[in-house]
């Protein structure tokens, strides 16, 4: 049989590679990646595992069903009088609620019609929805409760009644603070994810979706809540408004696959050259202007460090341009793009790219997507696939055909005469600037000295540049911009909108300042004896405390994100401050006050912050790839680890005489069996197969003489330090303890 590797037999399986690594390491199986080798013990191994798993599924089912049958049947025979009153009347009111919801469609459909023959006469749509709600309020009698609402005898009729297991979220918190939120821990939450099928960091932002399926699965009810200020700048869009806008694009693929070249033959520019390590570690947005319509692009990072960065950046997009090479295969950050794209509901274009190098071959390629449901249009499927080389352009035009088309076919539009209303795609703090922020503008049309909020932050456009540098003063939908102006650096994914005057801005963001600080408090739980245990517990966890600064806050986060995944169960990295900007003074006390490590990417310390650090003896770090910190972090936290401690046995001997010496005590005359005895050695005494004393070897003699060690078959005396009760026939074991440097796996 041939050797499969991790991410084939996850394939097999039907879950992630991320998954199965965690299923097998539970099982206390040794694997280091999804290239991992898995031999005939680990598969039936896990074989056994989902098997046991969907047998307990099976049983938890059946059993549920027979507890729900015999209930069924306790009702049916044993209930009383007053229960079955209360049964009637409830089918009653089923009745006639359903007579109400009958006649209330009947009602909709007339209003419809009506409705419809008023507003070809040229009557305004406020008027229908005033119209259409005092029909319905009119018939409304009687109160539909919620399955979570219960009405007692001590509240009055019509007062609110408050759900019992509810929170509020809105959509895309991250699961600590969804896990925050319910009471529990992000480890318990993280668990559920993977028992749901898909794999979640702590730091990752889940869709509204998921939060639902998850807070389910711990026994809550979610009720989505809009951040504040977005409901007043909701505004309903007439299509004689609405004009054609540009398509959003997201590069999305493996390393080194060739996202960035592709932006650098379209633009004419070269981005690599400015990256570090020749890999994409920011978010870009570049717009494209093209004979046949503009396009704008987002770059984002390709490493398995920047998976929320690419989550954020499906978000925001119309379609995902996925880059395969054509000398590699689909890999797994190339399944993680699909399966980002598809939660998303964006179409994706596959792009087969270096089809100039001599062992292309884009055949094996197609077979794999087809696998993935990406079948190409020429083998009967929908999917467009183009082969193109990012260096010498072969394709490149072609492809960009098929976008504008793909494009078209969606009918993408805007309303570029309203407020302007986008998202942040990057956020970062220049020294001669403030707070710069790369914002998508999605609706509306964004001006000079606009007033705008921007997540818990307010601010004034002061000025806006392109992606070249050039000043402009009017940005339209669908087109990235350099805003200068913010009270603050948002998080990268937070929204983006313009306000009618200054005190207004200022207004929203003082309340969202508010309630994440209400939010915050309610957080705060009082202890328990379990709680008191597991912080007893969490004590014995060797903290490697760090704080981050970065240039954007999309790395910051990203970077905490992956520094957090390196932990262990004995050794834990716990990142106690994460900012964007430079190494300042601040951060080098908090590092000396909290006995931290000061990581430094893209930034430098300041003058005042060196001096600092030198004086206080703070380690700052400064690292331009991303790479090389997970690598000195990883070796950071080895050194934490406790030394492997390792008995090797390195000889034995018999006891055949005991002697009394005066002055010196008790003197074994031994036969040495096994190995080497050395004078100094760690020994143990053993009688009867018990060790019954754990000593040093005192002094070794062979016949009148003091010698250092005594070879197997040779006789000597042996005096153990501080111990005189020896007898014939005990065995003298000596010993060498030896302490090995652990490694993380």
């Amino acid at each position: 049989m041939a050797k499969k590797r991790v991410y084939q037999v996850a394939k097999d399986f039907q879950i992630s590679s991320e998954a199965l690594l965690s299923i097998i390491r539970e099982l206390g199986l040794k694997v280091k990646s999804h290239m991992s080798v898995v031999d005939k013990k680990m598969l039936s191994a896990i074989e056994e595992k989902f098997r046991k798993e969907r047998e307990a599924v099976k049983e938890e089912y059946a059993l549920k069903k027979r507890k729900l049958e015999e209930r069924k049947k306790k009702e049916e025979f044993e209930l009383p009088v007053e229960k079955v009153k209360a049964k009637e009347v409830k089918i009653r009111r089923r009745d006639r609620l359903r007579k109400l919801e009958k006649k209330r469609l009947e009602v909709k459909k007339k209003k419809g019609v009506f409705l419809r023959e008023k507003f070809e006469k040229g009557i305004d749509k406020k008027e229908i929805k005033e119209s259409v709600k005092k029909t319905l309020a009119s018939i409304e009698t009687i109160k539909k409760f919620k399955k979570y609402r219960r009405r007692t005898s001590d509240k009055k009729e019509g007062e609110k009644v408050e759900p019992t297991n509810l929170i509020r979220v809105s959509e895309y918190v991250s699961v600590a603070e969804l896990a925050s939120l319910m009471g529990v821990k992000p480890t318990d939450v993280i668990s559920k994810c993977l028992e749901l099928g898909f794999v979640a960091t702590i730091n990752q932002r889940l869709d509204m979706d998921t939060i639902e399926t998850i807070a389910l699965e711990f026994g809550f009810n979610v009720e989505p809540t809009k951040e504040i200020g977005l409901e007043e700048t909701e505004e309903e869009e007439r299509e004689a408004d609405l004009k054609p806008r540009a398509p959003v694009i997201t590069i999305m693929g493996h390393v080194d696959h060739g996202k960035t070249s592709l932006l650098d033959y379209i633009r004419k520019s070269n981005v690599i050259a400015g990256e570090s390590g020749g890999i994409t570690q920011h978010i870009g947005a570049y717009e494209v202007k093209l004979p046949d319509g503009d396009i704008t692009f987002l770059d984002t990072p390709g490493h398995e460090a920047f998976t929320a960065m690419r989550a954020r950046g499906v978000q925001i997009t119309d379609i995902v341009v996925l880059m395969i090479a054509a000398n590699d295969s689909v890999m797994p950050q190339t399944i993680e793009a699909i399966d980002h794209a598809r939660a998303a509901g964006v179409p994706i274009i596959v792009v087969i790219n270096k089809m100039d190098l001599p062992d292309a071959n884009s055949e094996p390629i197609k077979e794999q997507l087809a696998k993935l449901n990406l079948v190409p249009e020429e083998w009967g499927g929908k999917t467009i696939v183009v082969e193109i080389s990012a260096k010498t352009g072969m394709g490149v035009n072609r492809l960009l055909e098929m976008i504008l088309l793909q494009a078209e076919m969606m009918e993408l539009e805007a309303n570029p005469n309203r407020k302007a209303q986008g998202v942040i795609v990057e956020s970062e703090l220049s020294r001669g600037r403030g707070v710069i922020c790369t914002v998508l503008v999605q609706k509306g049309t964004l001006k000079t000295g606009d007033c705008f909020v921007s997540g818990a932050y307010h601010g004034k456009v002061r000025a806006m540049f392109d992606e070249r540098g050039n000043l402009v003063r009017n940005v339209g939908p669908s087109t990235p911009v350099l805003v200068l102006g913010a009270s603050g650096t948002p998080q990268a994914g937070d929204t983006f909108m313009v306000t009618g005057t200054e005190a207004e801005a200022r207004e929203i963001s003082a309340k969202r300042i508010r309630l994440k600080r209400e939010q915050d408090l309610r957080q705060v739980k009082r202890l328990s004896l379990t709680d008191v245990y597991e912080q007893i517990e969490e004590g014995k966890v060797k903290d490697l405390k760090l704080i981050i600064k970065g240039d954007v806050d999309g790395s910051v986060e990203a970077l905490s994100d992956t520094l957090e995944k390196i932990s262990t169960l004995e050794v834990r990295v716990k990142v106690i401050h994460k900012a964007v900007g430079p190494i300042n003074e601040s951060d080098v006390l908090l590092a000396a006050a909290s006995e931290a490590i000061v990581i430094g990417f893209h930034v430098r310390p300041s003058t005042r912050a060196r001096e600092v650090a030198s004086r206080e003896k703070v380690d700052v770090r400064l690292y331009q790839v991303i790479y090389e910190v997970q690598s000195d972090i990883k070796k950071a936290l080895e050194g934490l680890l406790e030394p492997e401690v390792s008995e090797i046995i390195s000889g034995t001997a018999e006891v055949r005489d005991v002697f009394r010496i005066s002055g010196v005590g008790q003197v074994a005359g031994c036969l040495v069996t096994e190995g080497n005895i050395k004078r100094r050695d760690k020994v143990r005494i053993i009688r009867d197969g018990v060790v019954i004393y754990d000593g040093v070897v005192f002094s070794l003699k062979r016949f009148k003489d003091d010698v250092r060690e005594v070879a197997s078959g040779l006789e000597c005396g042996i005096k153990i330090e501080d111990y005189n009760d020896i007898k014939i026939g005990d065995v003298i074991e000596a010993y060498e303890v030896k302490e090995l440097a652990r490694k993380l796996e």
